[in-house]
Protein backbone atom coordinates (compact mmCIF):
# COMPACT_ATOMS: atom_id res chain seq x y z
CA UNK A 1 0.00 0.00 0.00
CA UNK A 2 1.11 3.15 -1.08
CA UNK A 3 1.99 5.24 1.94
CA UNK A 4 2.95 9.23 1.96
CA UNK A 5 5.16 10.20 4.39
CA UNK A 6 6.19 13.31 4.88
CA UNK A 7 9.96 13.99 5.55
CA UNK A 8 11.22 15.30 8.58
CA UNK A 9 14.31 18.01 8.91
CA UNK A 10 15.37 20.19 11.62
CA UNK A 11 15.36 23.94 12.04
CA UNK A 12 12.78 26.67 10.64
CA UNK A 13 13.32 28.67 7.62
CA UNK A 14 13.97 32.28 7.05
CA UNK A 15 10.67 33.89 6.32
CA UNK A 16 9.46 36.84 4.18
CA UNK A 17 6.08 38.11 3.30
CA UNK A 18 2.77 35.78 3.16
CA UNK A 19 0.40 35.45 0.71
CA UNK A 20 -2.77 33.92 0.20
CA UNK A 21 -5.85 34.36 -2.30
CA UNK A 22 -8.33 32.93 -4.70
CA UNK A 23 -10.44 32.52 -7.98
CA UNK A 24 -12.71 30.79 -9.70
CA UNK A 25 -11.85 26.85 -10.70
CA UNK A 26 -13.17 25.06 -13.86
CA UNK A 27 -12.66 21.82 -13.24
CA UNK A 28 -12.05 18.74 -15.91
CA UNK A 29 -13.72 15.52 -15.65
CA UNK A 30 -11.02 13.30 -14.41
CA UNK A 31 -7.88 14.28 -12.53
CA UNK A 32 -4.18 13.53 -13.92
CA UNK A 33 -0.84 14.12 -12.49
CA UNK A 34 1.08 16.44 -13.64
CA UNK A 35 3.82 14.71 -16.19
CA UNK A 36 6.37 17.23 -15.06
CA UNK A 37 6.51 16.14 -11.55
CA UNK A 38 8.72 18.16 -9.73
CA UNK A 39 12.01 16.52 -8.15
CA UNK A 40 12.26 15.96 -4.69
CA UNK A 41 15.02 18.30 -3.77
CA UNK A 42 14.67 22.46 -2.21
CA UNK A 43 16.69 24.82 -4.48
CA UNK A 44 16.67 28.88 -3.85
CA UNK A 45 13.85 30.44 -2.08
CA UNK A 46 11.18 31.89 -4.12
CA UNK A 47 9.37 35.10 -4.07
CA UNK A 48 5.94 36.42 -5.40
CA UNK A 49 4.43 38.93 -7.75
CA UNK A 50 2.93 41.91 -5.33
CA UNK A 51 0.20 43.26 -8.44
CA UNK A 52 -0.82 39.09 -9.03
CA UNK A 53 -1.76 38.40 -6.04
CA UNK A 54 -2.94 39.84 -2.46
CA UNK A 55 -0.67 39.48 0.47
CA UNK A 56 -2.04 38.33 3.96
CA UNK A 57 0.69 37.87 7.27
CA UNK A 58 -1.45 35.16 9.87
CA UNK A 59 -1.32 37.50 13.09
CA UNK A 60 1.42 36.91 15.23
CA UNK A 61 3.54 35.48 12.40
CA UNK A 62 6.91 37.04 12.38
CA UNK A 63 9.06 38.01 9.12
CA UNK A 64 11.51 35.82 9.30
CA UNK A 65 11.59 32.39 11.63
CA UNK A 66 12.71 32.92 15.13
CA UNK A 67 13.86 30.28 18.34
CA UNK A 68 11.19 27.58 18.78
CA UNK A 69 9.70 29.11 22.05
CA UNK A 70 8.93 32.19 19.66
CA UNK A 71 6.77 30.57 17.00
CA UNK A 72 3.09 31.75 17.11
CA UNK A 73 0.47 28.95 18.26
CA UNK A 74 -0.76 28.39 14.21
CA UNK A 75 0.94 28.95 11.25
CA UNK A 76 0.26 27.87 7.43
CA UNK A 77 2.75 26.66 4.90
CA UNK A 78 2.58 29.74 2.27
CA UNK A 79 4.66 30.51 -0.56
CA UNK A 80 6.77 33.52 -0.11
CA UNK A 81 6.91 37.21 -1.78
CA UNK A 82 9.91 38.01 -3.58
CA UNK A 83 11.83 38.72 -6.41
CA UNK A 84 12.33 35.07 -6.73
CA UNK A 85 8.75 33.80 -6.10
CA UNK A 86 6.93 31.39 -7.90
CA UNK A 87 4.47 33.69 -9.32
CA UNK A 88 7.30 36.17 -10.44
CA UNK A 89 9.21 33.34 -12.32
CA UNK A 90 6.04 32.27 -14.16
CA UNK A 91 6.81 33.15 -17.47
CA UNK A 92 3.33 34.71 -18.32
CA UNK A 93 4.82 36.35 -21.74
CA UNK A 94 5.66 32.62 -22.87
CA UNK A 95 2.85 31.32 -22.23
CA UNK A 96 0.62 33.74 -23.78
CA UNK A 97 3.66 33.12 -26.72
CA UNK A 98 3.18 29.69 -26.85
CA UNK A 99 -0.88 29.67 -26.60
CA UNK A 100 -2.13 29.34 -23.38
CA UNK A 101 -5.61 30.48 -23.03
CA UNK A 102 -7.42 31.09 -19.70
CA UNK A 103 -7.03 27.99 -17.76
CA UNK A 104 -6.90 26.80 -14.13
CA UNK A 105 -5.58 24.03 -11.93
CA UNK A 106 -5.44 22.46 -8.46
CA UNK A 107 -2.46 21.51 -7.12
CA UNK A 108 -1.28 19.89 -4.02
CA UNK A 109 2.08 19.92 -2.22
CA UNK A 110 3.46 18.12 0.50
CA UNK A 111 5.95 20.14 2.74
CA UNK A 112 8.41 19.52 5.26
CA UNK A 113 8.95 21.26 8.14
CA UNK A 114 11.78 23.28 6.68
CA UNK A 115 9.72 24.27 3.97
CA UNK A 116 11.47 22.14 1.37
CA UNK A 117 8.73 20.51 -1.13
CA UNK A 118 8.98 16.79 -0.93
CA UNK A 119 6.16 15.88 -3.82
CA UNK A 120 3.71 17.62 -5.89
CA UNK A 121 0.67 16.99 -7.72
CA UNK A 122 -1.04 18.54 -9.64
CA UNK A 123 -5.01 17.81 -10.73
CA UNK A 124 -8.59 19.04 -11.85
CA UNK A 125 -7.16 21.08 -14.59
CA UNK A 126 -9.81 23.00 -16.96
CA UNK A 127 -9.07 22.28 -20.43
CA UNK A 128 -6.34 23.53 -22.48
CA UNK A 129 -4.19 24.16 -19.38
CA UNK A 130 -1.08 21.88 -20.21
CA UNK A 131 1.10 24.63 -20.50
CA UNK A 132 0.07 26.22 -17.78
CA UNK A 133 0.53 23.24 -15.77
CA UNK A 134 4.30 22.80 -16.93
CA UNK A 135 5.38 26.00 -16.57
CA UNK A 136 3.49 25.95 -12.41
CA UNK A 137 5.60 22.49 -11.85
CA UNK A 138 8.90 24.04 -13.14
CA UNK A 139 8.70 26.43 -10.77
CA UNK A 140 7.20 24.53 -7.50
CA UNK A 141 10.72 22.55 -8.78
CA UNK A 142 12.56 25.38 -7.30
CA UNK A 143 10.36 26.64 -4.18
CA UNK A 144 10.52 26.59 -0.59
CA UNK A 145 7.40 27.58 1.76
CA UNK A 146 7.46 29.44 4.69
CA UNK A 147 7.15 26.44 6.96
CA UNK A 148 3.66 25.46 9.18
CA UNK A 149 3.78 25.71 12.85
CA UNK A 150 1.38 23.96 15.20
CA UNK A 151 1.68 24.41 18.78
CA UNK A 152 4.51 26.54 18.26
CA UNK A 153 7.00 24.02 16.78
CA UNK A 154 7.34 23.67 12.94
CA UNK A 155 5.67 20.60 10.73
CA UNK A 156 5.02 18.82 8.05
CA UNK A 157 1.92 19.37 6.15
CA UNK A 158 -0.13 19.16 2.84
CA UNK A 159 -0.53 22.28 0.87
CA UNK A 160 -3.72 22.32 -1.27
CA UNK A 161 -3.46 25.22 -4.12
CA UNK A 162 -5.10 26.92 -7.09
CA UNK A 163 -3.47 28.48 -10.10
CA UNK A 164 -5.50 30.46 -12.73
CA UNK A 165 -4.62 32.42 -15.33
CA UNK A 166 -6.03 34.77 -17.86
CA UNK A 167 -5.51 36.87 -20.49
CA UNK A 168 -7.32 40.39 -20.09
CA UNK A 169 -6.70 42.98 -23.15
CA UNK A 170 -4.05 41.12 -24.49
CA UNK A 171 -2.22 41.07 -20.58
CA UNK A 172 -1.65 38.03 -19.04
CA UNK A 173 -2.85 38.08 -15.12
CA UNK A 174 -1.80 35.17 -13.05
CA UNK A 175 -3.35 34.62 -9.30
CA UNK A 176 -2.22 31.65 -7.17
CA UNK A 177 -4.15 31.03 -4.46
CA UNK A 178 -3.77 28.92 -0.93
CA UNK A 179 -7.13 26.81 -0.93
CA UNK A 180 -9.52 25.21 -3.71
CA UNK A 181 -12.40 26.83 -1.87
CA UNK A 182 -14.59 27.42 -5.45
CA UNK A 183 -16.62 30.27 -3.69
CA UNK A 184 -13.61 31.83 -1.98
CA UNK A 185 -11.94 31.37 -5.45
CA UNK A 186 -14.52 33.81 -7.09
CA UNK A 187 -14.19 36.55 -4.74
CA UNK A 188 -10.58 36.49 -4.43
CA UNK A 189 -10.93 36.77 -0.88
CA UNK A 190 -7.82 36.65 1.85
CA UNK A 191 -8.55 33.30 2.57
CA UNK A 192 -5.41 30.33 3.60
CA UNK A 193 -7.13 26.81 3.55
CA UNK A 194 -6.72 24.42 6.44
CA UNK A 195 -3.40 22.26 6.07
CA UNK A 196 -3.76 18.70 7.43
CA UNK A 197 0.10 18.25 9.05
CA UNK A 198 1.95 14.92 10.67
CA UNK A 199 3.61 15.31 13.65
CA UNK A 200 2.61 15.89 17.83
CA UNK A 201 -1.05 16.47 18.12
CA UNK A 202 -2.23 14.70 14.93
CA UNK A 203 -2.57 11.42 14.00
CA UNK A 204 -2.60 11.94 9.69
CA UNK A 205 0.01 10.34 8.14
CA UNK A 206 -0.40 11.11 4.53
CA UNK A 207 -3.22 9.60 1.88
CA UNK A 208 -3.34 5.62 1.09
CA UNK A 209 -4.17 4.48 -1.54
CA UNK A 210 -6.44 1.17 -1.48
CA UNK A 211 -4.79 -1.85 -2.73
CA UNK A 212 -6.92 -4.01 -1.05
CA UNK A 213 -9.70 -3.20 -3.19
CA UNK A 214 -8.54 -1.38 -6.51
CA UNK A 215 -6.95 -3.82 -8.28
CA UNK A 216 -6.29 -2.08 -11.04
CA UNK A 217 -4.11 1.17 -11.96
CA UNK A 218 -6.98 3.68 -10.98
CA UNK A 219 -6.52 7.61 -10.03
CA UNK A 220 -9.34 8.51 -7.68
CA UNK A 221 -10.94 11.92 -6.82
CA UNK A 222 -12.83 12.44 -3.18
CA UNK A 223 -14.48 15.37 -2.80
CA UNK A 224 -14.74 15.45 1.25
CA UNK A 225 -16.99 18.00 3.20
CA UNK A 226 -14.88 18.99 6.28
CA UNK A 227 -15.99 21.59 9.34
CA UNK A 228 -12.85 22.36 11.00
CA UNK A 229 -12.93 25.09 13.84
CA UNK A 230 -10.19 28.00 14.62
CA UNK A 231 -7.72 25.91 16.97
CA UNK A 232 -7.63 22.88 13.70
CA UNK A 233 -9.87 20.28 15.20
CA UNK A 234 -11.40 18.35 12.57
CA UNK A 235 -15.22 18.81 13.72
CA UNK A 236 -17.42 16.93 11.03
CA UNK A 237 -16.75 14.85 7.72
CA UNK A 238 -18.43 13.84 5.50
CA UNK A 239 -17.31 12.60 1.51
CA UNK A 240 -19.82 14.22 -1.16
CA UNK A 241 -18.46 12.16 -4.28
CA UNK A 242 -16.05 9.88 -5.17
CA UNK A 243 -14.60 9.37 -9.19
CA UNK A 244 -14.90 6.75 -9.90
CA UNK A 245 -17.62 5.59 -7.21
CA UNK A 246 -17.60 2.00 -4.72
CA UNK A 247 -14.27 1.24 -5.50
CA UNK A 248 -12.77 1.82 -2.30
CA UNK A 249 -11.50 5.76 -2.69
CA UNK A 250 -14.47 7.20 -0.17
CA UNK A 251 -13.45 5.00 2.37
CA UNK A 252 -9.26 5.39 2.12
CA UNK A 253 -10.45 9.20 2.51
CA UNK A 254 -12.51 9.00 5.36
CA UNK A 255 -9.74 6.85 7.29
CA UNK A 256 -6.95 8.81 5.93
CA UNK A 257 -8.29 12.35 7.02
CA UNK A 258 -10.52 11.54 10.73
CA UNK A 259 -7.71 10.93 12.47
CA UNK A 260 -6.16 14.29 11.30
CA UNK A 261 -5.55 17.61 13.03
CA UNK A 262 -5.29 20.64 11.05
CA UNK A 263 -3.33 23.86 11.07
CA UNK A 264 -6.56 26.09 10.83
CA UNK A 265 -7.84 28.29 8.18
CA UNK A 266 -6.51 31.68 8.03
CA UNK A 267 -9.13 34.56 6.97
CA UNK A 268 -7.49 38.34 6.92
CA UNK A 269 -4.72 36.74 8.78
CA UNK A 270 -6.58 35.17 11.79
CA UNK A 271 -7.57 31.87 12.46
CA UNK A 272 -10.67 30.77 11.76
CA UNK A 273 -13.55 28.21 11.65
CA UNK A 274 -14.76 27.21 8.43
CA UNK A 275 -16.29 24.62 6.20
CA UNK A 276 -14.74 23.20 3.34
CA UNK A 277 -15.51 20.92 0.49
CA UNK A 278 -11.63 19.33 0.04
CA UNK A 279 -10.88 17.40 -3.67
CA UNK A 280 -8.53 14.64 -2.48
CA UNK A 281 -6.66 12.66 -5.31
CA UNK A 282 -5.27 9.20 -5.64
CA UNK A 283 -3.02 7.85 -7.72
CA UNK A 284 -1.41 4.45 -7.66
Amino acid sequence: MLRLWLTLAAAAFAAETLFAAEVEVKPAASPSKSAASPSNKPAASPSSKPAASPSTRPSGTPSATPAAAQLPQYRPAVLPLGPNSVINRIDEAGLIRDGQKDGSLYFRCSVSKTGEIMDTWTYRQSPDSTLLERELVRCLDQAVFIPAVYDHEPVNVFFFGTVTFKVVDGKPRLRIFANQEEAELKKESDFIGPQPFVGRGSKFEGLHYPNDTVTSELTGMVEMAMKIDATGKLLDLRAVSEYPPLVGFERAAAEDFRVATFIPAFREGKPVECNITLPVYYEP
